[in-house]
């Protein structure tokens, strides 16, 4: 199922309905929306629909949704978890597979009708348009009786997204992007009423729900950044909890741009040829931010490699701490640290202005330091990679074209000790811009536009150039 997933939603064939925003969600700003409906919906029937991608994966209770003692949330072993809670009694679907792909979107749709006469019936699960039929041990949903009312839409219990709290420490939140959200209230509807498959291509995509939403539903298209909770169905809009127009992505289904990958980085570093322990730095704002608070090394890759084409891309560091121990670039060869006797396939702009090229360090541009703005421009076509200190070139990191053949290419980062870095590869960006420059395809937002013939690293883009 996961090769499936990296194949099934990359957002890279045209569609006719097109998602143009999403929201970037962060546990650790304690993010979050809340609304509450006067007087009771429909709480046997009712269809829940959302487009999301993950940016932290192996800790417990990342929340979508949640009513009370009723939510969908992924557990500490990335698997996803309906609980459906009647007032006294916890009923559970937990569908046996696992949800850890960082670098695409799912599309979930749970419906609950327990007005069904077949127990199996009355909770149904779909993830990119597949049905569930394999549940795990702890799923007991089968014994709902029939008719049974569930916590959604009950008037005591307020709407929750991205995050569960129910008083004292209890406050557990999602950690990724959330697009195109649904609650149906009263309707039993199926994964064909939100998405379908490419007639061409066979990718599950995104349609145009056209359904009701009932007295207690809602529609989050995330589209207002003036009210990123304004329920487009009419029913009120959602509370926002540190939430700001800021956190509004143009990363979407339709749309998949590169982040930073949580889930890698090398097996093992040789410095100076010496083997060391790696580690990924941890990720917030959308696997943008990259922080770094030991004196370990630390290296990190991109979560979209390319073999063609030309594309651009910027970072800035924010905290330094440790001068002159960091590099960013590219590599082919992640396995290996950067500072390295053994460093083939990586290509990087030191702090120092040095260049290291499959591990041998010469002279090459400007240093660089806390603030300014890095830019990669990356041409796997002719393979050369130039880079830009606040937008000045600094000319090609590589020495020739020997340096690199026709292998996937992947934007890559080292560092030691205390370091912050801001990734901005067009989809959203944490640092503010002043100039929010696009792409010539309109796509991204950068503080420098784009050298020409460049691009932001996006799937519409990937199927066109890449």
């Amino acid at each position: 199922m996961e090769t499936l997933q990296r194949t099934a939603n990359r957002g890279s064939v045209s569609t006719g309905y097109d998602i143009d925003n999403s929201l970037k969600l962060e546990d650790d700003n304690q993010e979050g929306l809340v609304r509450n409906y006067s007087g009771d919906g429909d709480r046997r029937t009712w269809t829940y629909s959302t487009w999301i991608k993950r940016t932290e994966i192996g800790n417990d209770y990342h929340y979508l949704v949640a009513a009370n003692y009723n939510g969908i949330f992924f557990l500490s072993d990335n698997k996803l978890r309906i609980a459906l809670y009647n007032g006294s009694t916890t009923y559970y679907a937990n569908p046996e597979r696992l949800f850890r792909d960082t670098s695409a979107w799912y599309h979930l749709v749970v419906a609950l009708d327990t007005t069904q006469g077949t127990a199996a019936d009355r909770v149904k699960v779909w993830v990119n348009g597949e049905a569930v039929t394999v549940w795990d041990q702890y799923t007991t949903y089968t014994n709902i009786s029939q008719n049974d009312q569930m916590g959604f839409g009950l008037a005591a219990y307020n709407y929750q997204i991205a995050y569960y709290f129910a008083g004292g420490g209890t406050d557990r939140r999602f950690n990724g992007y959330m697009a195109e959200t649904h609650m149906c209230n009263g309707v039993a509807a199926d994964e064909q009423d939100f998405g379908e498959y490419d007639a061409d291509s066979g990718i599950w995509i995104p349609k145009e729900y056209t359904g009701s939403h009932g007295t207690k539903g809602f529609y989050l298209k995330f589209d207002n950044a003036s009210n990123l909770g304004e329920d487009t169905a009419g029913n009120g809009s959602f509370s926002l909890t540190n939430i700001t127009s800021a956190d509004q992505a143009t990363d979407t289904p339709t749309n998949n741009f590169c982040t930073m990958n949580p889930l890698k980085g090398p097996l093992i570093s040789f410095v100076n040829g010496t083997a060391s322990n790696p580690r990924i730095p941890l990720m917030t704002e959308g696997a943008t931010v990259l922080g770094n608070n030991a004196n370990t090394y630390s290296y990190a890759e991109a979560t979209m490699g390319v073999t063609s084409g030309k594309w651009y891309w910027e970072m800035k560091c924010t905290v330094d701490a440790n001068t002159n121990v960091s590099g960013a670039g590219i590599a082919t060869n992640i396995n290996k640290g950067f500072y390295s006797t053994d460093g083939t396939g990586n290509f990087f702009w030191h702090m120092d202005g040095n260049r290291y090229v499959n591990g041998a360090s010469t002279g090459y541009g400007a240093a660089w330091a806390t603030n300014d703005i890095l830019g990669f421009a990356y041409d796997a076509d002719n393979w050369t990679l130039t880079c830009y200190k606040n937008n000045s070139s600094q000319g090609n990191v590589l020495a020739s074209q020997a340096d690199l053949s026709a292998e996937i290419v992947i934007p890559y980062m080292y560092s030691y000790g205390t370091h912050t870095y801001q990734w901005n590869f067009g989809g959203y960006h944490a640092n503010s811009l002043s100039s929010a420059a696009t792409d010539a395809n309109g796509y991204g937002s950068f503080e420098y536009a784009p050298p020409s013939g460049y691009y932001a690293l996006c799937t519409k883009n990937l199927a066109e150039y890449g």
